[in-house]
Order: structure tokens, then C-alpha cells, then sequence
């Protein structure tokens, strides 16, 4: 199990304030990572922050907004100035606007695919970039969606936005492999957090879980595999990988 362990690694994680990827700053700091907690609320960051380190763990709070190139520079820099370089980032930061298309503006469409795909691949670039420079190899891990392989109404550019992310993980597996870089993705599918619990326990909600093979909706903790998976040396020969956790899901036939 020693290749799961992330001591002495430094991970990054955008959309850490609250839900998945606050889950997820939790998950990398107990397997030994110092994480650096990026969101645009600072408040939540502080909390995520003071809980890790309760814990044992070590933490830094950093404003960061992914779909601005200057936060995404300076937010980098402040992690590396507070932690050292860099081994893992997590590009989790994500929005959706639900609306049906033809209700779905100009300016919605914009702002999901800045954050969702835009920000992912500025920090990304920014990463690896920095990764070359010091010729250190690195760990990238997005976090994708079912919905880029299966469609629900009323959310178009989430859906687009988590597509394009998949094919982007892959381009960037391509590129970057022959620096030591890997690139993958998880892809989740309806795992029950505070902002979706309301809806997955609602009728439309049971009648949706009622499609998943393994007859239930996932919770945080069964993506902690994939994530430890890919962000460690136990994945070390991952590359260009999309993982789907989602209890069947995507493979339903109902």
C-alpha cells in the first residue's frame, strides 16, 4: 500500500470550499499530501483549511478564481511559496446553470465552459508549465462527469463542457507524457453531496437512482480509490485515462 502514500507530495485542489472537492483536500491530506485549498470564497477555504490541520494535516488557504489567467499565475505561485512545488493538481472546480437550451444565454454558456473547461486547461498549462521548468513530473487529475458520455436535459453546456474536458485530458496526456507528466479524469456519476441531496431524494431523484445497476447513488467516499489511484505512484503507468465511478451507470441499459 506504500504507493498510495502521498507524504511529502504538495497537491492542489480548485473548487475546495465545499462539496467533492472539499472531500477531496480531506482525502489527499490523510494519505500524507500538504494541500493547497483553491476556491474564489475565502471564508469556506479557511474552515477547510482549519480542519485538515485539526487533524494533523497540512493546509493553505489560497483565493483563486480558475477562469481568470492572472488568479490562476498568482494563485499557483502563492501555493508554491506556502507549500514548495507542486506534484499533484486537481482541477475540480466546476458550475452548472439549469436551464432548457433555448432558455440558455449567451452569457450562461460562457460562464460554464470558463470554469468547467477554460479553467481546467489554464490550470493545467500553468502546472505543467512550471512542472518542466524545474523538470519535475506531475500529476494532473480533472474531474469529469457521466454526463459527458450520457446526456440529461437542461444543462447543454455542463454537458458540453464535461465532454470537451475528457477529449482535453486526453490531448494533454498526448503532450505532456514525455516530461513525466500524467494526465487523467474521473468521472463520477450522481454522488450524493449537500447541493444535489434535496433533488436525489426527491421522486425525480429515486426514479433516476432507480436506473443505476448497483441500485443506489454513490457517496464521496467511493471516489477516494480513484482519486488516491490516480494522484499516486500506484498509478504511475495511467495515462489519458477517463474513469467512470458510477456504480454502472454509463453502461445502464434502462
Amino acid at each position: 500500500m506504500a504507493d498510495f502514500n502521498l507524504t511529502g507530495r504538495v497537491a492542489l485542489v480548485t473548487g475546495a470550499s465545499r462539496g467533492l472537492g472539499r472531500h477531496f483536500a480531506g482525502v489527499l491530506a490523510k494519505a500524507g499530501a500538504a494541500v493547497a485549498l483553491c476556491a474564489r470564497n475565502l471564508d469556506r477555504l479557511g474552515e477547510v483549511a482549519a480542519e485538515i490541520e485539526k487533524a494533523g494535516g497540512r493546509a493553505v488557504a489560497i483565493k483563486l478564481d480558475v477562469s481568470d489567467g492572472r488568479s490562476v499565475r498568482d494563485g499557483m505561485a502563492a501555493a508554491e511559496k506556502a507549500l514548495g512545488p507542486l506534484d499533484i493538481l486537481v482541477n475540480n472546480a466546476g458550475i452548472a446553470i439549469s436551464k432548457p437550451l433555448l432558455d440558455h444565454t449567451e452569457a450562461d454558456w460562457d460562464a460554464v465552459l470558463n470554469t468547467n473547461l477554460k479553467g481546467a486547461w489554464m490550470m493545467s498549462r500553468e502546472a505543467a508549465s512550471r512542472w518542466i521548468q524545474l523538470r519535475r513530473a506531475g500529476r494532473i487529475v480533472n474531474i469529469s462527469s457521466l454526463l459527458a458520455l450520457r446526456t440529461i436535459r437542461n444543462v447543454p453546456s455542463y454537458n458540453a463542457a464535461k465532454a470537451g474536458l475528457d477529449h482535453l485530458t486526453r490531448t494533454l496526456a498526448v503532450e505532456l507524457a514525455h516530461y513525466g507528466i500524467t494526465v487523467n479524469a474521473i468521472a463520477p456519476g450522481y454522488v450524493e453531496t449537500d447541493m444535489n441531496r434535496g433533488f436525489l431524494r426527491s421522486d425525480t431523484g429515486r426514479a433516476l437512482i432507480s436506473r443505476i445497476p448497483l441500485g443506489r447513488a454513490g457517496e464521496p467516499e467511493d471516489l477516494d480509490g480513484a482519486l488516491l489511484l490516480l494522484a499516486s505512484d500506484a498509478g504511475a503507468y495511467l495515462n489519458g485515462v477517463v474513469l467512470p465511478v458510477d456504480g454502472g451507470h454509463a453502461v445502464s441499459v434502462v
